[in-house]
Protein backbone atom coordinates (compact mmCIF):
# COMPACT_ATOMS: atom_id res chain seq x y z
CA UNK A 1 0.00 0.00 0.00
CA UNK A 2 1.50 3.61 -1.07
CA UNK A 3 1.87 6.16 1.81
CA UNK A 4 0.30 8.90 0.60
CA UNK A 5 1.90 11.19 2.26
CA UNK A 6 5.17 10.18 0.97
CA UNK A 7 3.69 10.17 -2.57
CA UNK A 8 2.18 13.90 -1.51
CA UNK A 9 5.87 14.92 -0.31
CA UNK A 10 7.39 13.44 -3.70
CA UNK A 11 4.63 15.55 -5.95
CA UNK A 12 4.65 18.71 -3.81
CA UNK A 13 8.58 18.61 -4.39
CA UNK A 14 8.58 17.89 -7.89
CA UNK A 15 5.99 20.54 -8.49
CA UNK A 16 8.34 22.79 -6.84
CA UNK A 17 10.91 21.75 -9.26
CA UNK A 18 9.68 22.54 -12.10
CA UNK A 19 8.14 26.06 -10.40
CA UNK A 20 11.79 26.84 -10.22
CA UNK A 21 12.67 25.73 -13.95
CA UNK A 22 9.56 27.21 -15.32
CA UNK A 23 11.14 29.91 -16.79
CA UNK A 24 13.22 29.89 -19.71
CA UNK A 25 15.44 32.76 -18.17
CA UNK A 26 16.23 30.13 -15.68
CA UNK A 27 16.75 27.15 -18.09
CA UNK A 28 19.22 29.34 -19.95
CA UNK A 29 21.11 30.42 -17.13
CA UNK A 30 21.51 26.45 -16.41
CA UNK A 31 22.66 25.39 -19.95
CA UNK A 32 25.41 28.51 -19.69
CA UNK A 33 26.43 27.42 -16.68
CA UNK A 34 26.49 23.07 -17.41
CA UNK A 35 29.01 24.15 -20.12
CA UNK A 36 31.57 25.44 -16.98
CA UNK A 37 31.61 28.34 -14.56
CA UNK A 38 30.52 31.88 -15.60
CA UNK A 39 30.53 35.61 -14.51
CA UNK A 40 27.74 37.67 -14.77
CA UNK A 41 28.72 39.26 -18.01
CA UNK A 42 29.17 36.32 -19.65
CA UNK A 43 25.70 35.32 -18.86
CA UNK A 44 24.29 38.43 -20.15
CA UNK A 45 26.04 37.97 -23.28
CA UNK A 46 25.01 34.50 -23.56
CA UNK A 47 21.22 35.16 -22.66
CA UNK A 48 20.49 38.60 -23.96
CA UNK A 49 18.60 40.55 -21.57
CA UNK A 50 19.33 43.42 -18.40
CA UNK A 51 21.78 42.53 -15.68
CA UNK A 52 18.73 42.92 -13.17
CA UNK A 53 16.69 40.43 -14.69
CA UNK A 54 19.54 38.13 -14.81
CA UNK A 55 20.52 39.08 -11.37
CA UNK A 56 16.92 38.55 -10.04
CA UNK A 57 17.11 34.42 -11.44
CA UNK A 58 20.60 33.89 -10.81
CA UNK A 59 19.81 34.67 -7.04
CA UNK A 60 16.39 32.64 -7.06
CA UNK A 61 18.94 29.89 -8.69
CA UNK A 62 21.42 30.58 -5.89
CA UNK A 63 19.21 30.25 -2.94
CA UNK A 64 17.14 26.97 -4.38
CA UNK A 65 20.79 25.25 -4.27
CA UNK A 66 21.03 25.07 -8.24
CA UNK A 67 24.00 27.36 -8.33
CA UNK A 68 26.89 27.66 -6.64
CA UNK A 69 28.66 31.47 -6.59
CA UNK A 70 32.07 32.65 -5.83
CA UNK A 71 33.72 36.05 -6.07
CA UNK A 72 37.09 37.10 -7.48
CA UNK A 73 37.80 40.65 -7.22
CA UNK A 74 34.33 42.73 -8.56
CA UNK A 75 33.65 39.46 -10.66
CA UNK A 76 31.05 36.84 -9.10
CA UNK A 77 31.27 33.59 -11.01
CA UNK A 78 28.90 31.27 -10.85
CA UNK A 79 28.72 27.33 -11.65
CA UNK A 80 26.05 24.46 -11.64
CA UNK A 81 25.72 22.80 -7.90
CA UNK A 82 22.43 20.41 -9.03
CA UNK A 83 23.31 17.59 -11.58
CA UNK A 84 19.91 16.84 -10.79
CA UNK A 85 18.41 19.71 -12.17
CA UNK A 86 20.61 19.61 -15.27
CA UNK A 87 19.98 16.30 -16.26
CA UNK A 88 16.16 16.95 -15.99
CA UNK A 89 16.88 20.45 -17.85
CA UNK A 90 18.76 18.11 -20.48
CA UNK A 91 15.79 15.30 -20.48
CA UNK A 92 13.01 17.77 -21.10
CA UNK A 93 14.71 20.57 -23.62
CA UNK A 94 16.06 17.48 -25.52
CA UNK A 95 12.79 16.04 -25.74
CA UNK A 96 10.85 19.37 -26.66
CA UNK A 97 14.06 20.07 -29.40
CA UNK A 98 13.29 16.70 -31.47
CA UNK A 99 9.10 16.74 -31.19
CA UNK A 100 10.07 19.94 -32.81
CA UNK A 101 11.93 18.91 -35.30
CA UNK A 102 9.18 15.90 -35.87
CA UNK A 103 6.29 17.98 -35.09
CA UNK A 104 4.21 16.40 -37.59
CA UNK A 105 5.09 12.48 -37.22
CA UNK A 106 4.05 12.69 -33.60
CA UNK A 107 1.08 11.87 -32.81
CA UNK A 108 -0.60 15.00 -30.09
CA UNK A 109 -1.34 12.89 -27.38
CA UNK A 110 2.65 11.53 -27.28
CA UNK A 111 4.20 15.70 -27.31
CA UNK A 112 4.88 17.53 -24.66
CA UNK A 113 4.64 20.48 -26.36
CA UNK A 114 0.87 22.03 -27.28
CA UNK A 115 0.61 21.59 -31.24
CA UNK A 116 1.02 24.68 -33.21
CA UNK A 117 -2.30 26.37 -34.48
CA UNK A 118 -1.10 28.42 -37.27
CA UNK A 119 2.50 28.21 -39.09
Amino acid sequence: MVDHTEEDQVFESAAELFGLLSAPIRLKIISAVCQGERNVSELLDRIGTTQSNVSQHLATLYRAGVLGRRRDGMQTYYQLRSERVAMLCRAVCTQVALELDEDEKRPVADRLTKPTLYR
